[in-house]
This record gives C-alpha cells, sequence and structure tokens, in this order.
C-alpha cells in the first residue's frame, strides 16, 4: 500500500503502491496530453533519454468484449481492497500489540513502496510477454490471488504461530510472532503488485481498441476498490465478527488478534472466489511473439531480440538515470508529488493508531483495561475511513464538475491540498480537546481513562470524512481523479518535450511517490520521538508539506491542455 499504499498502491502501492494502474486510469488526459506534447516537440525531441519505453504490446484481443467480462474481471478490485483496508486500519496497531515499539512500527511498511519499486515493473513486463497457454494476465493474477492468501494467514496467525515457536506469554515483545508477522506483511505487498498490475492489464485487453470500454473498465475497477474499502473498513470497525469463528480466539490470540483473523478469513473468502469466477469464465488466447507483434514508433520491429532491446525492463537504475535529462516543470512537478505523499503517509500509516492513543486515551502497551480501551478506538478509527471511503466516492464522481468550477483541475489540485493541510492540522484541535476533556474511573483498584465525549467523537470521524474529499485524488486510493491524474499527463507533456517517453514520465513519478514513502515509513516514528511519542509530530508535519505543495501546484504549474474530444487514447506498455 503500497502500503503502499498496495500507497497503495504501496501501493503505498500499494501502500501498495501505484505503479500499476498509472496509465490506463488517465485515459482521456493523457490522449489530451499526447497531441499536446507533439505541438511542443522541438529540434530536442530526437534526443533519446536515458530511460524510454515503447508502445505497449497489442492485446490479444483487440476487439472489445462483452461487459459481462469486464465486470467479472473488474470486480476482482473489491477482494484485492477489502483486504488493503484491513491492511490500513488494523495493522500498525496490531504490530504493537506483537512488541514492536510505536517509533519503529512505521519500518514494517517500507516493503510497500520497495516492493513497488521492483515488483511491479517486473511483473508488468514478464506478463507482456507470458505465453503460457493460459493466457498473459491469468497466470500471474491466480499466483497473486494464491500468495495474497497465504500472506494473510501467515499475518493473522502470527500470535499463534510465535507461541507455537517458543515466545512467552510473559513478555511484552514476541520476537518470533514479529518475524512470521513480517514475513506475511511483505509478501502481502509483493502478491498485491503481482495481482492488480495483471488484472488491469486484462481489462484494457478485453476493452479492445474501444474507448468508451476502457473508460467503463476504468471506473468499474475504481467502484468495486470503493466497494472493498466500505466493506473492509466495516468489518475492522465491528467487534464481534470473531463470535462467527470461535476457533480464532486462542491462549496466545486474544479477542482482537482473533478479530482480525476473523476479517481476514472474510478477505480470503471474497478475494478467491471473485477470482475464481473471473478466471473460469474470461478466457485468453496463448499469445506468442510474432514478427512485427509489438507495434513499432516509425520502424517496425523484425524479431523478438530487437523487441526485448526496443522494451527494456524499467528498473529504478534506470530511472535514476534519466533524471538528468529532466527540464524544470518536471522537477517542480516531483517537487509537488513528493511534498503531497509527505502528507499523506502519516496519517495513512498512524490514523487508527492516533485514533485509539491520543483520542481515546488508551495504549497498546498498557494494562488489559487501557488496551481494551486502545482497541475501541482502533475500530472508531476505522469507521472513520469507512466514513472516509464513502466521501471518497461520492466526492470523485463529481471531480470534474469542481474543476471546472475553481476554473482548471490544477487550481483545484491545489485547493484541496489546502483542505488536506487545514484537516491535519485540525488533529491537534481534535487531540487537545479529547485530553483536556478526559475522564478517569477506577477499575478494580486501577485508574484508567474513559472513552472521549460525543463531541470528540464526532469531531475525529468528521475529519476522517473531510479528508475524503483531497483522498479522491490520492493515487494510494486508486480512485484516479486529481492527484492522480494531473501528474501523470502533466509528466507526458514535460518528458515529450525533450524526447522522452511514457516508460520516463511513470518511472521517474514512481520516484516521486515511492521516496517519500521510505522516508516517512524510516522517519516518522523516531520524528515523533523527539517531540514525546505520539502522532501529532507527523501529523503536523504533514500539514505543512500539503500546505507547500497546494503553493506550488498553483503558482509553479503549468495548466494541462482543453480537454480534446477527438483525441485518441495514447497508453504505455507499464502496468
Amino acid at each position: 500500500m503500497s502500503h503502499a499504499f498496495h500507497l497503495l498502491s504501496s501501493p503505498i502501492s500499494h501502500f501498495r503502491t501505484i505503479g500499476e494502474n498509472q496509465v490506463s486510469s488517465t485515459t482521456n488526459l493523457q490522449s489530451n496530453c499526447t497531441l499536446f506534447s507533439r505541438a511542443m516537440e522541438s529540434t530536442k525531441a530526437n534526443k533519446k533519454s536515458s530511460f524510454q519505453l515503447q508502445q505497449p504490446l497489442p492485446s490479444s484481443s483487440p476487439r472489445p468484449s462483452p461487459l459481462k467480462k469486464i465486470i467479472l474481471v473488474a470486480s476482482i478490485a473489491a477482494g484485492v481492497q477489502f483486504g488493503w483496508a484491513l491492511q490500513l486500519s488494523l495493522l500498525t496497531p496490531y504490530v504493537q500489540l506483537l512488541g514492536i515499539p510505536h517509533k519503529w512500527a512505521s519500518l514494517i511498511w517500507l516493503c510497500g513502496p520497495i516492493s513497488g519499486m521492483l515488483v511491479q515493473p517486473i511483473v508488468g513486463y514478464h506478463s507482456d510477454r507470458c505465453t503460457s497457454r493460459f493466457g498473459r494476465r491469468r497466470p500471474f493474477i491466480a499466483a497473486g490471488a494464491a500468495l495474497v492468501a497465504t500472506a494473510v494467514v501467515l499475518i493473522g496467525f502470527a500470535a499463534d504461530l510465535g507461541h507455537l515457536f517458543g515466545d512467552s506469554m510473559a513478555n511484552d515483545i514476541k520476537p518470533r510472532a514479529i518475524v512470521v508477522f513480517v514475513i506475511g506483511f511483505w509478501i502481502l505487498d509483493v502478491a498485491n503488485n503481482m495481482l492488480q498490475g495483471p488484472c488491469r492489464a486484462l481489462l484494457a485487453d478485453l476493452s479492445g481498441n474501444n474507448q468508451k470500454k476502457t473508460r467503463t473498465a476504468n471506473t468499474l475497477f475504481a467502484f468495486f476498490m470503493a466497494v472493498g474499502n466500505v466493506l473492509g473498513f466495516a468489518a475492522g470497525s465491528y467487534p464481534h465478527l470473531h463470535n462467527i469463528f470461535p476457533f480464532t480466539t486462542t491462549k496466545a490470540c486474544d479477542v482482537y488478534c482473533a478479530n482480525l483473523k476473523s476479517c481476514f478469513f472474510f478477505s480470503i473468502l471474497l478475494l478467491l472466489t471473485l477470482t475464481s469466477i473471473a478466471l473460469s469464465y474470461v478466457h485468453e488466447k496463448p499469445w506468442s511473439p510474432e514478427p512485427g507483434s509489438a507495434g513499432n514508433q516509425g520502424d517496425e520491429i523484425e524479431d523478438e531480440e530487437e523487441l526485448a532491446e526496443a522494451t527494456p525492463v524499467p528498473l529504478f537504475g534506470e530511472v535514476f538515470a534519466a533524471l538528468k535529462d529532466l527540464k524544470r516543470p518536471m522537477w517542480v512537478l516531483l517537487l509537488v508529488t513528493c511534498l503531497n505523499w509527505i502528507a499523506w503517509f502519516p496519517f495513512l500509516l498512524f490514523d487508527t493508531d492516533w485514533m485509539g492513543r491520543e483520542v481515546y486515551g488508551g495504549d497498546s502497551q498498557g494494562n488489559n483495561l487501557v488496551l481494551r480501551l486502545y482497541n475501541r478506538g482502533v475500530r472508531a478509527g476505522a469507521l472513520g475511513l469507512m466514513l472516509n471511503s464513502v466521501v471518497l466516492g461520492f466526492t470523485s464522481l463529481g471531480v470534474e464538475l469542481l474543476a471546472r468550477g475553481v476554473g482548471g483541475v490544477k487550481r483545484l489540485w491545489g485547493i484541496i491540498n489546502f483542505l488536506h493541510a487545514f484537516c491535519l492540522a485540525m488533529t491537534v484541535l481534535v487531540t487537545k480537546l479529547a485530553k483536556s476533556n478526559r475522564r478517569f474511573a477506577t477499575m478494580d483498584g486501577v485508574t484508567v481513562p474513559l472513552p472521549p465525549g460525543a463531541g470528540v467523537k464526532a469531531g475525529a470521524l468528521s475529519l476522517f470524512a473531510a479528508l475524503g474529499i483531497p483522498l479522491a485524488g490520492n493515487p494510494i486510493q486508486k480512485i484516479e481523479k486529481v492527484t492522480y491524474s494531473i501528474p501523470f499527463a502533466l509528466a507526458s507533456i514535460f518528458s515529450s518535450s525533450s524526447g522522452a517517453g511514457q516508460g520516463l514520465s511513470l518511472g521517474v513519478l514512481n520516484l516521486g511517490i515511492v521516496m517519500p514513502q521510505i522516508l516517512v515509513s524510516l522517519g516518522s516514528g523516531p520524528f515523533d520521538a523527539i517531540f514525546g511519542g505520539g502522532n501529532l509530530p507527523a501529523f503536523v508535519l504533514g500539514a505543512f508539506a500539503a500546505a507547500a505543495s497546494g503553493i506550488f501546484a498553483l503558482t509553479m504549474l503549468p495548466s494541462p491542455p482543453p480537454d480534446i474530444s477527438a483525441a485518441k487514447a495514447a497508453t504505455a506498455g507499464f502496468h
């Protein structure tokens, strides 16, 4: 996500993190950018960048498929995002329950940006050239779904396996459980990158060259991701799921842990069911490299060896080398994107932890009563994320109307960054109100805090909901409207003016998202510890970063070209 996300898109991925979805979802803007960039080409256009990709291999089925097949493949996104929502809302608190201190909890999210930077381009490259009799995309989708199921079993049973391998119940730190958890977490992020890229590519294949079908496929994919978000966050906020699976509560696994297991059982069931139905009904024709099958940009590629040389795997070393060719507008775009992710990532990592720790007054390392209060706050945070997803979905439907109302998508991008900064700053006010109005009670001779009042809870949940508006444009949610489409569309313009292709724009912008995630994963916990612990220092830093991102977006970025309805879709061979 990753964490990306899976950042997710990771994502964060996805956090997963992004790479796999970034072109197909911006077809309209990029098609306009293609026409605009041709007008901008100068004598430098013949100069080759150090990182270029050719156009993608044509789909094995150029004619559009029936809508039913597109719906079935797009529905896989609901299963993926269900698990991703659980990952975002519950796993940072859970790893602290296993004994990792708060200041080091963010380190587990390093897998999102790293897997997004390495796994995604490799999988995209090989899925374009897979010659399996089952097709190009289906083997990767099936393998990704199986790995996701394996990963969430490891995560859910980490405490039990740790206890089986020798962890003592008397110790707060459970090292063997932590090792199992981290292995499962990394497998999960790798699997998400392995699954989602080919899934989006299969949707593109099924859409053929039909722009309308392509837009419909992307819309359906975003819709099912929103459905998965809502279901996942709702499951995470419900405290009694473990009653459905009584065997999940064990000596090593308390109620919170059992609830997490139960949520992941539903996640596995949903993902494997949707994937099995889709792959059983939708078939691909086996692909084989034939002369001229790769398409061209002026000269026909004659054989497979020449094809491999013309379309290298876009690994990060080539992307770093390409930085020397960038023009000033592209550097500004990278700066705005980096600041935007520095603003988002701390909240995405610690939102439910903030709810349990600062708002509810609980502690993941405290006694049973305080721990119970912390878990209650985490579930309230998951409810807030569900409200966030609902607002995000409705906002994404009206982004084009909002953009026209404020004078363009670039200006809207700047405005929502200011809203983001305001919401993050308001977390300080909510925290201070929760602390000043904290009530206490004595239970079993121990003084413990009580849950916050209705006003404080309403204020915190309102912040979660309001953040759905700027998050409607954030790539980790993959509902690609503002922060998602604008930078990649602008990258197409800026890179083409220096003779670079879509590979450069995607690869370099991927750095603008991955590197801030790595920075935040490494530094947010220790940064918070410098100021006494908690989550507010990173949130305040995020507020300043969001405000700076908004200022630079409004004052330094050029506007994208006006919509040209006759534009033809231009897609890059990078999923």
